[in-house]
Order: structure tokens, then sequence, then C-alpha cells
């Protein structure tokens, strides 16, 4: 458990090295940072309990640091070329708070792989910002821009992004970046902070905050639209019980972001579900002011609600004044 309390308590420091750099923002606005750092990051302390199974876990027999990262750093000496050996350097710098030492790892490993890895630039990304204290670097800004070039939803990479644009001067942009990062569903109460964030990005009043759990609403709570979701069975072979399913209700001519989303796992299926004004993402943009939905019901195999392959999904069009009950079922994979 040493290297996940080391990973944790990077991360925490992470969060306060947000702090600066949106010190013109509100309070809000840094409980946001703290809070998706902390969500979105929690994987890396994931990886030292589940990705190195060989170093123990009794308090008896926790490992020397300061050798392990000693015999890393010969290891690496001898074969250059690992480049996953750079990226758990550059971990383990970060654990240890040798921010310097992390970003040279992480170039390295970013070399290696020809800058074409989007979450080994975000780690480069972050580790610069560590550094850079009271601002993003211009360094840290490209490397954010880089990986949100290659992976367009990635969420670190829409977050730090946004705060690049916001702190050069283009809150626009980073209202744009953090609707997407709205769009992966959030807990509420980082959506509820998004919201209202944007909103002032977008040159409007905060937003009106909602209980955890009631979304960005409006006062009506009748359903819009209602979905009878059901599985084929080549979908549900091809899926593991433990996939997110996820129920987005989004404009045909703007799809992102969307309008409403919603989510359920691949055990309650079939199930039936009704979208609202209660489940719109941002206010003033409500399910019920559309005349015609885009519902696409999306079973995600790594729980991130953008499509990628191995996924499932059933999409259809539906004019809610018309028809406000329809079957769609999980039947396409995702190519």
């Amino acid at each position: 458990m040493l290297w996940l309390s080391l990973a944790l308590m990077c991360l925490l420091a992470t969060g306060f090295a947000v702090l600066p750099l949106t010190r013109n923002l509100s309070r809000n606005g840094v409980v946001t940072a703290l809070t998706i750092v902390f969500v979105v990051g929690f994987s890396t302390g994931l990886y030292y309990l589940e990705g190195r199974p060989e170093v123990p876990s009794g308090a008896s027999e926790q490992p020397d640091v300061g050798a392990m990262v000693g015999s890393l750093e010969e290891r690496l000496k001898a074969q250059p070329d690992d480049t996953n050996g750079w990226k758990m350097l550059g971990r383990s710098y970060m654990a240890l708070g040798n921010y310097p030492a992390a970003v040279e790892a992480y170039e390295k490993a970013v070399a290696l792989e020809d800058a074409q890895n989007a979450e080994t630039l975000v780690n480069l990304g972050v580790a610069l910002a560590q550094i850079g204290g009271q601002q993003l670097s211009s360094k840290a800004i490209a490397v954010f821009e880089n990986a949100l070039a290659l992976a367009p939803n990635h969420p670190e990479a829409l977050f730090w992004a946004g705060i690049g644009a916001f702190n050069r001067g283009d809150p626009s942009l980073a209202a744009d970046r953090w609707e997407k990062l709205l769009a992966t569903n959030p807990p509420d109460e980082v959506r509820n902070i998004l919201v209202e964030r944007i909103s002032l990005w977008r040159g409007g009043q905060p937003a009106a905050l909602a209980a955890p759990g009631e979304g960005a609403a409006s006062d009506s709570a009748d359903p819009v639209i209602t979905v009878n979701i059901s599985l084929s069975d080549a979908a549900r072979a091809g899926l593991p019980e433990q996939a997110t399913v996820f129920v987005i209700a989004r404009d045909p001519n703007q799809p992102a972001p969307p309008i409403a989303v919603t989510r359920r796992t691949l055990a309650d299926l079939p199930e039936v579900v009704s979208l609202g004004d209660k489940d719109s993402m941002l206010p003033g943009r409500n399910l019920s002011a559309f005349s015609e939905l885009e519902i696409v019901v999306r079973a995600s195999v790594s729980g991130n609600p953008a499509a990628a392959a191995g996924d499932w999904f059933g999409a259809t069009r539906v004019q809610p004044d018309k028809t406000r009950t329809i079957d769609l079922a999980i039947s396409e994979p995702v190519e």
C-alpha cells in the first residue's frame, strides 16, 4: 500500500498545483480543479496497487522507495528504449515530489512514442504544471494542446487545456472544453461546479446549483422521452458485466455537448429509462425545448462515454411531441 499512498500524495500535490493556476477563478473553480484532478487521476494510485503485484503490501515488508527508484534508474541506463520503464520512473518521481526529474523521465517516454500517446503527454504536462507554480508555462500548454489533438475527449487534457485557454484570455474556448468535460458525465457535485463555471465563461450569471441527483434542471420533472432499452444476444456476449450504459439525448444538428445524459449498468438491462429536463446538462438548454432528438444508448467497456472499439450501441431519431416512448436495442458494435 506504500506505493498507493505515495501516488495519492502525488495526486493531492497536483491538486494544490492547480490552486495558483485558478487564482482568478471563484472558490468553486478551485474546488472543481481539485475534484476533477482527483477523479481522473485516481487510476494512478490504482496502477501502483494493481500494476506492481510484486511489491509487498505488508507494513513489515514495505520496500525502500529510494532503492527501488535507484534500481529502476540503473535498469534504464542499460535499457534506454524501455518506454514503460521511463513512464514508471516518471510516476515514481511525481510521487516523491521530484518534478524536474519527472519531466525528464516523461520527456524520454514521449520521445520514444514520437509524441503520439495522449496519456503520456498529459502526464508530462502535469509534471510541467507542478514546476510552473504561478502559471501554466507555454511549454505545458503546448503539451496539453498536443494531447487534446490526439485524444479530443481525454478528461485531464480537456481540464488542463481549458485552464490554459482561460489563462490566456479565451474564456469561450475554455467553456467549449469544459462542456466536453461535462459530457463525460462526472459526479453531480462536479457537474454542478462545471455548469456554474461554464455559465460565467459564457458571459452569464452563475447557474443555480442543483442538489446532488437533480442535475441542471428546470422545474419540469415530466419525462420528455422514455426509452425501452434492450440488449441483443451478440452484444451481451461481447460485453463484460461491468460495462457502463450511457443513455444520451443530443441535438442531431449539434451533437456535442449532449443535451441530457444518464447512466446505468449492463446488469440493469433490459430497463425503461425516462429522460426529462431534470437530466439536462446545461442551464437554459432543456430537453423539452427540442423538437427533434437523437437518442443514443451506448454500452462502454471502459466506462468512458466517448465511443471506442469494443463498445456496443443503438441510436435513433425521434420527435418527442409525436412519440414519447421508443424501443431501442443495443445491437451494433463500435468498430
